[in-house]
């Protein structure tokens, strides 16, 4: 008997549902149902039957106000569950508590998506000021030291693709909005390693950010230390944490099979 293709065995309105999900990206937060209806070429009372089931379990919910549709928290959480299973989480939880242990100061590991970075995991510092840890917020590349060593090895061009048109959005005073000023800055980061964010995102906080690659020599990821500013100093960040946020860089990326 012929082996069947595994098309064949495809369920429509499964399919009609993943489609549905995957409307929601980038900038689209919210959607109707009119919308949803052109974009799926199908009939307003399907797309509504589609949307009843999703909300249902949780992996689409209604804006009351708008009365639009916006991705539920079930998404998120089998965004995590991947996360989690990544080699990238478990390769990086032991080097985050050793970071940590060393200096005492709240590690991140985070990955590019789009124009934003997004915290994967975190291991906190027991001091009593500290940063509130942002895992699975998305926080813009230009102005974090997370983003900025991931962004830094891009040229010409793919800066210009990665960036839209419109002007960065200045966070605080110390956010660089130039564009031109912004890729000097990246080629400085390419030159020493590592980047540092001066009170770029939020105005007591610094941070210091060192690329992550794999195998293929491609940087995927970024480790970061953060913590307020009166703690990171100019001196304790050339002495005492740039190295170690690099030398816990390095030995990521080796678990990862990169070698210099």
């Amino acid at each position: 008997m012929a082996k069947k293709d595994k098309s064949e065995y495809i369920i429509q309105a499964v399919d009609h549902a993943l489609d549905l999900l995957e409307q929601f990206h980038d900038d689209v937060d919210e959607l109707g149902v009119t919308e949803l209806s052109k974009r799926l070429k199908l009939h307003k009372n399907n797309v509504f039957r589609l949307l009843a089931t999703l909300e249902s379990r949780g992996y689409i919910e209604q804006n009351k106000v708008t009365e639009n549709y916006r991705l539920g928290l079930k998404t998120l959480e089998l965004g995590q569950t991947f996360i989690r299973q990544m080699g990238l989480l478990r390769q990086s939880r032991p080097i985050l508590e050793w970071l940590v242990n060393q200096c005492n100061e709240t590690a991140y590991v985070a990955i590019l998506k789009d124009q934003s970075i997004v915290y994967l995991d975190v291991v906190e510092t027991d001091l009593t000021v500290r940063v509130v840890p942002r895992v699975g917020s998305r926080l813009p590349a230009y102005c974090t030291a997370a983003g900025k060593v991931q962004i830094a090895w891009m040229n010409d061009e793919e800066l210009d693709s990665f960036f839209p048109q419109r002007d960065l959005k200045a966070l605080t005073p110390n956010t660089i909005t130039d564009r031109e000023i912004l890729r000097k800055h990246l080629r400085e980061v390419v030159e020493q390693g590592y980047a540092v964010d001066n009170e770029e995102l939020d105005i007591g906080v610094r941070c210091v950010g060192a690329p992550i690659r794999d195998y293929t020599r491609r940087i995927i990821g970024a480790v970061s230390l953060s913590g307020p500013s009166m703690r990171f100093t100019d001196e304790r960040l050339d002495k005492e944490l740039i190295p170690l946020v690099k030398k816990a860089a390095d030995e990521i990326s080796m678990k990862l099979g990169f070698h210099r």
